[in-house]
Parts: structure tokens; sequence; C-alpha cells
């Protein structure tokens, strides 16, 4: 994900989580920011681990 779309779409949840946070119920605010980030995170650890793989496999050898 790229980092603009990334701000993009926390500006957008701002409001909502806000309010959230507001009527006491930051846990699910917390969650929904965590789950955003892990997903981001696992798309660039898959996106690192396809330029890390050898093309030939006699590389390893």
């Amino acid at each position: 994900m790229k980092i603009k779309h990334l701000i993009l779409l926390l500006i957008i949840l701002a409001w909502p989580l806000y309010y959230l946070y507001q009527h006491q119920l930051g846990a699910i605010s917390f969650l929904v920011l965590a789950i955003l980030f892990f997903f981001s995170a696992m798309k660039e650890l898959k996106m690192l681990k396809t330029e890390k793989k050898p093309d030939d496999p006699q590389a390893k050898r």
C-alpha cells in the first residue's frame, strides 16, 4: 500500500475513530488501527520475500 493511500485512509477514518474514543469505546478504534497496520505490514513482508527469492536454484549451493 502506498504511503499516500495509507495516510488518506487514516484521515478518512479519523472522525469515526475519534467518535468511538469519545464514547469510551477506544478499544474498538485501537483494534481497527491494529488490523489496518497488520495487513499493511503483511503486504510489505510479502513484497520483500518475493524480492529475495533467488532465480536460480543452483545459487543455494
